[in-house]
């Protein structure tokens, strides 16, 4: 399940930035697709900060931390043995597909060190929200789903409501 979401997360996002900047071209082309005009649509974007632009320049020390990241995704999940729980697997799966598809960006794989991102949100002119990408929106889920998580899941996956088994062996004695 987690390198099922890692790997589709980051194909949708690379495939739907390749798609949008070959359809709207680069930011200075000034073009935008209205979805819900004015409020949701396409127009392209480089970020090279990270998350609403912060950061701006320090594209290498994004993406070393991106790395550092997913090294410590992979160790909790295999060794210290997270992957057991659906729920946090799903949710660093998520992180995970949304790290790499930034990362790729970040890294110049494309042809520039900067972050695309696409997506449009605002409430007239003076409300904008900053653009983002398919792997920002896999980020905050992931980071969502493992808050949620961490306040009303148990270790494991199992249900705040349920009895496990150790439990009910432990009952009937």
């Amino acid at each position: 399940m987690f390198f099922g979401l890692a790997i589709v997360g980051c194909g949708s996002d690379l495939w739907s930035k390749s798609v949008v900047f070959a359809w709207l071209g680069m930011p200075e082309d000034h073009r935008y697709f209205w979805l819900i005009e004015p409020y949701v649509g396409f127009q392209t974007s480089l970020n090279r900060g990270a998350l609403f632009g912060l950061g701006q320049g320090y594209t290498p020390m994004f993406a070393v931390f991106s790395v550092i990241a997913v090294l410590g995704i992979l160790y909790w999940l295999f060794i210290a043995k997270a992957a057991y729980d659906a729920i946090l697997t799903t949710a660093l799966g998520m992180i995970t597909g949304g790290i790499f598809g930034n990362l790729y960006d970040r890294l110049g794989i494309w042809g520039e060190a900067a972050v695309r991102d696409f997506i449009l949100f605002q409430y007239g002119p003076k409300y904008v929200w900053p653009n983002f990408n398919i792997a920002d929106a896999l980020l905050v889920c992931g980071a969502a789903l493992m808050v949620w998580h961490s306040l009303f899941g148990k270790p494991g996956g199992i249900p705040s409501n349920s009895v496990s088994a150790s439990e009910q062996s432990e009952g009937h004695r």
